[in-house]
């Protein structure tokens, strides 16, 4: 992921997703849910996610999961851009939208990524 307009754009490729405020700034929800938001980092977007998953992120691949004393204890893990990792992230959003979403549309939408 180059920038925060090709996040966006990823982000808003799943179904349903909208883009509303977050903290005052447009971001893709779900449900009432944010998938990412802009960074406080010029070089990083913030992913919502699990605490155990977000650890394992961060162990493995540091150079592209990462964070600040901003977002330790919080369900959320700064992402690099330019990461060689593009396809890892689609499909990290795409699980934050699936965990959000409601069993219909998970049903509609298959397995979890």
């Amino acid at each position: 992921m180059e920038d925060w307009d090709v996040v966006v754009a990823h982000a808003r490729t799943l179904p349903g997703v909208i883009m509303d405020s977050y903290y005052g700034s447009p971001v893709p929800k779900h449900n009432g849910k944010a998938l990412v938001a802009p960074g406080r980092e010029p070089d990083s977007f913030v992913m919502m996610i699990g605490a155990e998953e977000k650890a394992m992120l961060i162990d493995t691949d540091p150079d592209t999961f990462w964070e600040t004393d901003h977002y330790r204890g919080w369900p959320a893990v700064l992402v690099r851009y330019g990461s060689g990792e593009r396809e890892r992230i689609e499909a990290l959003i795409a699980r934050r939208w699936w965990d959000v979403a409601k069993r219909v549309e998970r049903s509609a939408f298959g397995p979890r990524p």
